[in-house]
């Protein structure tokens, strides 16, 4: 092969790279996981990173880029998600790892949904707040109501829908 065409296949490696990004690595939904009802599959300084990206795995982070703004949803971990019949709640348990040294507050938004075709309606759960000490992690629980008439057993999968920290 002539040095011509590997500096141009160099040049266009480099430019992909370029305009897609580097992405770090998320998971899978709730359905390929070790946890029943679970998916993922989120005190400061001046600056504060959020991240309005969908996804999540559980037991995983959210998939993120390199820049600040998906630090914060990288740092999250959706540990469970599971109705709670005693209190008829949707919950979600959380870790939140901060690897930086500056400690952080964490605010996390979860969504609730069904698999394809299910009859769940959408539900919201968000918990600000979350205080994580630099280096190290916190464990937080979300709620919502659960609004269905059965056991919430139509509630498949949850994932983080937005994470900020400040």
């Amino acid at each position: 092969m002539k040095i011509r065409h590997v500096r141009a296949i160099a040049v266009f490696g480099i430019a992909l790279v370029a305009l897609t990004g580097a992405r770090g690595s998320g998971g899978g939904g709730c359905d390929n996981n070790s946890s029943s009802s679970s998916s993922s599959s989120t005190s400061g300084g001046s600056h504060g990173d959020s991240d309005g990206t969908s996804g999540g795995s559980s037991g995983g982070s959210l998939p993120g880029g390199g820049s600040g703004g998906d630090k914060a949803a990288r740092d999250v971990t959706i540990d469970e998600c599971t109705y709670d019949p005693a209190t008829r709640n949707l919950v979600a348990r959380i870790t939140v790892n901060n690897s930086d040294a500056m400690d952080y507050d964490y605010t996390v938004t979860m969504k609730f949904t069904g698999g394809a075709g299910a009859t769940a309606v959408p539900a919201t759960a968000m918990k600000s707040g979350i205080a994580v000490a630099g280096g190290g992690s916190a464990s937080a629980e979300l709620t919502t109501p659960y609004t269905g008439s059965g056991d919430g057993s139509e509630y498949t999968k949850c994932e983080v829908t937005r994470a900020s920290r400040f």
